[in-house]
């Protein structure tokens, strides 16, 4: 009988050092699950703000200012994004979408290209574009 005693000590210690083993991995595999969703709400993130200043980018520019646009210009950085403006064709060409057609070809378009850029992640070593296209009606040869 007094054999028996060191055994029960000795399975105790294998279920500890299992135990022990299946909480390290649990810890590790919570870290690695915190560091993947971190990414991901900074990559939501920098969509976000991303969107919020091609928006802001559209409405400050909207009229006259797309219009008169001659080359690529840079409209600055908004919420740590860099935005630029890129007309696709300098002269004017005819509407895509009009609500009101007519043969006399007063109104023509000027087309332009929004790019904003944000960069999230560790050393801003992600990168997030959002490019939209603008179509500005102006009188033809204005």
């Amino acid at each position: 009988m007094k054999k028996q005693k060191g055994i029960v000590l000795f399975f105790s210690l294998i279920v500890l050092v299992i135990m022990t083993v299946i909480g390290v991995a649990l810890a590790v595999n919570s870290t690695q699950s915190m560091r993947m969703a971190g990414a991901g709400s900074e990559r939501v993130e920098a969509m976000a703000s991303a969107h919020g200043a091609l928006d802001s980018v559209i409405s400050t520019n909207q009229g006259v200012g797309l219009a008169n646009l001659t080359g690529e210009f840079n409209a600055g950085t908004m919420l740590g994004v860099t935005s630029t403006i890129t007309p696709l064709q300098l002269d004017d060409v005819s509407c895509q979408r009009s609500a009101n057609a007519n043969s006399s070809n007063l109104v023509s378009c000027r087309r332009s290209e929004i790019s904003s850029v944000s960069t999230f992640g560790r050393n801003d070593m992600g990168r997030l574009t959002v490019i939209a296209g603008v179509e500005q009606e102006v009188l033809t040869g204005s």
